[in-house]
């Protein structure tokens, strides 16, 4: 599978320009906090070294996949992308159950 060579593969670190309006090198930036953020960026503007560097950050695959469920917020065609990369449903994306409920919501409401 794509990315299993995490271990193995050199060091890598997530571009700083992914996460362009953070100060990540402040004391008080916690990558581990941030991980949604982090990995959703990766999502939607990373390369290969970046998908690398999230891994090798947060432990592998079954992590980052742990986390990408968590991510409030993606583009359709990123959640698509992270379904299949992580072999997961639109449902278990918690950006794709808060679109569904909202529009549940609105088409209950009365005319």
């Amino acid at each position: 599978m794509i990315f299993d060579d995490w271990r193995t593969h050199k060091k890598e670190q997530v571009a700083k320009e992914l996460l362009w309006e953070y100060d990540v090198s402040s004391p008080e930036w916690d990558w581990q906090r941030m991980a949604p953020v982090v990995v959703a960026r990766v999502l939607e503007r990373g390369g290969e070294s970046d998908y690398y560097a999230v891994f090798q950050l947060y432990g592998g695959r079954e992590n980052v996949r742990e986390i990408v469920k968590k991510i409030p917020s993606l583009s359709p065609v990123d959640a698509r992308w992270a379904c299949v990369l992580f072999g997961l449903e639109e449902e278990d994306l918690a950006c794709c159950t808060r679109k569904r409920s909202r529009r549940e919501l609105l088409n209950s409401l009365p005319d």
